[in-house]
């Protein structure tokens, strides 16, 4: 089974940078294609970004494209979730999810999932 860790969470204003890594273990991570979702309390988890075992296939969620940015590299078992001109609805906990099929903007393709990390972004 792989194990995934998210960090790089943090608040930061309106129009700041965050980068959010993920570590992956267990398994190597060139098995997988890997998505990055967000969720807010009370609402469905959204999709982000999603990138293919060797790094291409890359697909954004329309609220977050062109200011985001996901990478990989697998020698390392590390994906990337660059993050720039953040706004005040960028704020939720951000998840990293693993999936065998491909990638995907649907949460229900992804088998492993780490716990996230909270992204705060303040007006």
């Amino acid at each position: 089974q792989v194990q995934l860790v998210e960090s790089g969470g943090s608040v930061v204003q309106a129009g700041g940078s965050l980068t959010l890594s993920c570590v992956v273990s267990g398994r190597a991570l060139s098995n997988y294609a890997m998505g990055w979702f967000r969720q807010v309390a009370g609402k469905e988890r959204e999709f982000v970004a999603t990138i293919n075992s060797s790094g291409g296939g890359i697909y954004y969620g329309d609220s977050v494209k062109g200011r985001f940015s996901i990478s990989r590299d697998n020698a390392k078992n590390t994906v990337i979730l660059r993050m720039n001109n953040l706004k005040p609805e960028d704020t939720a906990v951000y998840y990293c999810a693993a999936s065998r099929i491909g990638t995907s903007r649907y949460s229900d393709h992804y088998g492993d999932w780490g716990r996230g990390t909270q992204v705060t972004v303040s007006s």
